[in-house]
């Protein structure tokens, strides 16, 4: 049986620790006894010098990981640079990459390499399923679902990509393109009706109308209008929770938490999609949508996709469509109201090509004969890239360099900005000049191997030419009906990290009606 009294308080002779408690016991006004089921003294010292063997040991694998890369000599126990990584900043990144080639940081005991030269970028892009295999983000597979298509790999995911690049071909661009015009006005005349005499935010118009499009391209009728507000403001919450780290338990509170459950209220409405539009194409109903068209298709074959895939497969094209587009079409407008020049160029270019015929859609056709506007479109996303990086795990040891191999485990970044702005490569690389795509013998049309901004390799972006077209069309289309007025500020040409980027200022612009001249 257990004594009653109280274990008598250590003393000085007992382990250092003990001296340190009785110097903190000398400050209070009251005597602290040690319960007699609490360890003893000894056992206390015990603990405390397994915890600083831990601790060495994180250090001792920490340097045996980094070797000669440039980063910290010690990395800062357990959490890592898990406070800067909290706030995540264009300037940290820009001081990370500026190390070198190759460097190394750690994250909550993650040991990461991050690599800012183009060949190491495109090396660990095209190392996927020999090496390394997609990872997002470290929060991205309790998010999106761990079977979700994007991190599958080696055949299981090229028989996925072959599937899904049929619903990418001209035809079904075409089909989109009208879609995406129609939907494009009738925002464009929303956004015209809401304008003030003051400069308004347009991030939350401009993500509510590129989640309104998807969702119409992707799913048709199959998704009611007023269930898309309820998506839109429910994957805000997953955009959220998909930073480079994230708190590793998914806790209530916690953004990966609201995220987890933000997806299966999307996916509810994304199932229910998918089982209507397999009813709709089985009663002979013709495809008005990508559902229907993979409906279609699959039922002519002997592989048929279940609900939950199809909705998963819509689920991430949803983040791609929606925040990326929104960051894309966002620096567009921006960087077309601070250059007025190259805006006249584009409308000029937009009256000649429609035949003055502001009142229909363009063709797919016509789009493609847009040469400026296609320049313009490709020069904005270099300057304002929608995504900084793209994580991937190494899956067996990696060797990037002769000198270095990445270890099982490591989560390596090949970084998309600083190959975007190699002076080498784009002269005046912070500068929007459009014009430095239409010389077929200029060094940015003479290394595409630079441009990557929609990835490389077996996981580079499926929907690359949708992107464009839709930001072509979007910008285009807004250029002879609307005019815009950027109101600067500070931070208008801060970057906010928020999964893509975007201007830290939400982009302040006041739209009016076009006065042709």
């Amino acid at each position: 049986m257990a004594s009653s009294h109280s274990a008598p308080a250590p003393t000085a002779e007992s382990s250092p620790l003990a001296f340190f408690f009785d110097q903190f016991q000398s400050q209070l006004p009251f005597q602290l006894t040690f319960p007699a089921s609490l360890p003893s003294p000894n056992v206390w010292t015990s603990i405390a010098v397994v915890v600083l063997s831990l601790l060495v040991l994180e250090q001792t694998v920490w340097r045996a990981k980094r070797k000669f890369l440039p980063g910290d000599k010690w990395t800062i126990p357990i959490i890592g640079q898990f406070v800067n990584s909290l706030h995540p900043s264009l300037e940290n990144y820009q001081k990370q990459w500026a190390m070198g080639p190759l460097s190394a940081t750690s994250v909550f005991n993650m040991f990461i390499v991050i690599a800012s030269a183009n060949d190491f970028a495109r090396k660990i892009f095209n190392s996927s399923g020999t090496y390394t295999e997609p990872m997002l983000v470290a929060a991205a597979r309790p998010i999106l679902e761990h079977d979700n298509w994007v991190f599958l790999n080696g055949k299981v995911h090229i028989d996925y990509r072959r599937m899904l690049n049929q619903f990418f071909t001209r035809k079904s661009l075409s089909m989109y393109l009208s879609l995406q015009d129609q939907i494009a006005r009738e925002h464009f005349q929303e956004w015209l009706a809401d304008s003030t005499d003051e400069a308004q935010p347009v991030m939350g118009p401009m993500r509510y109308f590129n989640m309104a499009t998807s969702l119409r391209v992707f799913c048709g009728s199959h998704v009611p209008r007023d269930t898309v507000r309820l998506i839109s403001d429910k994957y805000w919450l997953i955009t959220k929770a998909l930073e480079l780290v994230n708190f590793p338990l998914h806790i209530p509170g916690t953004k990966v938490y609201n995220a987890i459950q933000a997806r299966k209220v999307a996916m509810k409405h994304l199932l229910k999609a998918a089982a209507l539009s397999k009813a709709h194409v089985r009663a002979g109903g013709e495809p008005d949508c990508m559902m229907d068209a993979w409906c279609k298709v699959m039922f002519a074959q002997e592989r048929e996709y279940s609900d939950k895939e199809m909705a998963q497969v819509v689920l991430s094209f949803l983040f791609a469509s929606q925040d990326a587009m929104t960051s894309g079409l966002i620096y567009a407008f921006q960087h077309l109201a601070d250059h007025p020049e190259v805006l006249a160029k584009v409308r000029e270019e937009q009256e000649q090509i429609r035949g003055g015929d502001l009142t229909r859609g363009i063709t797919l056709e016509e789009l493609d004969s847009c040469t400026y506007l296609r320049a313009t479109v490709k020069e904005s996303l270099r300057l304002k890239p929608p995504v900084l990086m793209v994580p991937y795990k190494v899956t067996a040891p990696f060797p990037i360099t002769p000198d270095y191999t990445a270890p099982r485990g490591t989560m390596v970044i090949p970084s998309l900005y600083p190959s975007l702005h190699d002076p080498a490569v784009y002269p005046e690389p912070t500068s929007f000049l459009p014009e430095r795509w239409l010389d077929p013998k200029g060094t940015a049309e003479q290394s595409p191997k630079n441009y990557l901004v929609f990835g490389a390799g077996a996981h580079r972006c499926i929907g690359y030419e949708y992107a464009l077209m839709h930001i072509a069309m979007v910008v285009g289309t807004a250029s002879v009906l609307m005019d815009w007025e950027h109101s600067t500020t500070q931070e208008s040409e801060k970057v906010q990290i928020i999964a893509t980027i975007f201007p830290k200022d939400g982009c302040l612009l006041k739209f009016s009606p076009r006065q042709r001249k």
